[in-house]
């Protein structure tokens, strides 16, 4: 049996994916949700990766689809924490690397060191 993660980071897109995974250091599972998600979609996520008892971080776009998909997954995880890009950037696959890192590292997720300087 393998261990998951405590850390879960909800993105929207593979894209978000790639881009947090070449910063991150920490074991840290992504899940993509590939745009907002319906009733069954979402209790599948929650039940799959044990959602309710891990640490979950949910950095999205800051454009309407992913502010949309934020105010539901905050309503389903209370617990969440949220990370934001700056909305110069509006997209998580389009913010710096340096930018995401110390964003990511605001919530004690490890970064490659290199994205700090």
């Amino acid at each position: 049996m393998t261990h998951d993660p405590e850390k879960v980071i909800i993105v929207e897109g593979l894209t978000d994916k790639k881009q947090i995974k070449r910063v991150i250091n920490d074991q840290v599972e992504i899940i993509c949700t590939n745009g907002t998600l319906g009733v069954e979609r979402l209790d599948e996520l929650l039940e799959t990766y044990d959602l309710d008892n891990r640490d979950v971080y949910i950095l999205v776009d800051e454009d309407n689809s992913g502010l949309k998909l934020r105010k539901q997954l905050a309503k389903e995880l209370p617990h969440a924490e949220h990370i934001h890009v700056s909305s110069e950037y509006r997209e998580v696959a389009t913010t710096p690397e340096n930018v995401l890192a110390t964003a990511l590292i605001g919530k004690r997720i490890e970064v490659n060191p290199l994205f700090l300087l």
